[in-house]
């Protein structure tokens, strides 16, 4: 039907246009001299205007509205070349105004635009899945806007040219949440971390990192304490800095204190220990960005040098109340219970 029509309107037209010289109006079928581009439709004055379709010799084309010759108006446009199709608003040949585009790699944006880039409001799913809503400027999200990742966080706030910059929220999928001041893309300035571990750090960042984070947990008072069977014990926690100085600025750890009792039938004035740390339960650490990985750990030895807890028990039994036996002779009776409590070592067995 488009040939037969295509025909027609060529035969038409040759008899009132000079050859080689487009139409002037109504509708017709033009191949400019570099036979790069062919036309067809309606033309006004010898220029295109109104409906058409253009076509380029690499497979590229567009079809829509034209107005005194250039593609301005509403049409669909297609890249030979990228694979990426365009459905919206053009203004002389480029895409300007709102509209649609999906991209051949994956994804697509709707929203504004200007001279064929992302410009102002919109919306943009990319190649890996990644959703933002907010403003653009040259292609970037840049202004206000909110993104949520492939791997579930999501930030609120502001952009600088594709990255979080300013002021901006951080929900990550683990639960914890970020609120302050980002410099590309990193916390960095004033802002408050609430981790999913329990800890909290209100304060300066630089490069993702807190300022003045604490270093290390210390349970104040003796290094060994003499607990006993059903009592209550109570711990004085500090977290300090690598100066020692206390670090006001973080909260929210916790100390996870496990331990084993054995019971056993001991002699009277026996030097015997009868203490075992409980250390069958591993778990899977959290990263932080505090510098140290979140795990609830066992009791274990303090710093290098320092006696194993059988052997500070041990020590410790001349002064500690002594069983007595118990006539019956039988087993379990006469029991006692001492516990051992030591500083939290950094590194590995760092505090949740």
């Amino acid at each position: 039907m488009a040939s037969a029509r295509e025909g027609s309107t060529n035969s038409r037209l040759t008899d009132r246009d000079p050859p080689g010289r487009p139409p002037q109006d109504g509708y017709g079928v033009y191949v400019y001299p570099n036979s790069f581009f062919r036309y067809e439709g309606e033309w006004k004055g010898g220029k295109k205007h109104g409906r058409g379709k253009l076509l380029f010799k690499d497979g590229s084309y567009y079809e829509g509205e034209f107005a005194e010759g250039e593609i301005t108006g509403e049409g669909c446009r297609h890249w030979a070349l990228s694979g990426n199709t365009y459905t919206g608003q053009f203004v002389l040949g480029e895409p300007q105004g709102h509209g649609v585009m999906k991209y051949k790699a994956g994804g697509r944006y709707e929203g504004e635009l200007s001279h064929g880039m992302r410009e102002g409001h919109g919306h943009l799913v990319d190649a890996d899945g990644q959703v933002y809503w907010g403003s653009f400027h040259k292609n970037k999200q840049h202004g206000q806007g909110r993104m949520v990742f492939r791997n579930g966080d999501e930030y609120e706030g502001d952009w600088v040219q594709g990255q979080r910059q300013g002021h901006g929220v951080l929900r990550r999928a683990d639960g914890s949440t970020y609120e302050g001041q980002w410099h590309r893309g990193v916390f960095s300035g004033l802002g408050n971390m609430a981790h999913c571990s329990g800890v909290v750090y209100r304060g300066i960042w630089i490069n993702g990192h807190p300022v003045a984070r604490a270093t290390r947990m210390v349970i104040l008072g003796p290094e060994m304490m003499d607990v006993v069977q059903g009592c209550s014990l109570t711990l004085t926690v500090e977290l300090q800095q690598d100066n020692g100085e206390i670090a006001t600025s973080e909260d929210g750890r916790v100390l996870e204190i496990s331990a084993g009792i054995r019971y056993v039938q001991l002699a009277a004035y026996s030097d015997v220990s009868f203490f075992r740390v409980d250390d069958g339960h591993t778990r899977t650490p959290i990263q932080t960005p505090f510098g140290f990985q979140c795990i609830p750990y066992p009791l274990t030895s303090s710093t290098s040098g320092a006696q194993e807890p059988e052997a500070a028990l041990g020590g410790a039994g001349a002064n500690s109340a002594i069983p007595k036996e118990d006539p019956s002779g039988l087993p379990g009776a006469g029991n006692c219970q001492e516990d051992i409590v030591r500083p939290a070592e950094p590194g590995s067995n760092s505090p949740r």
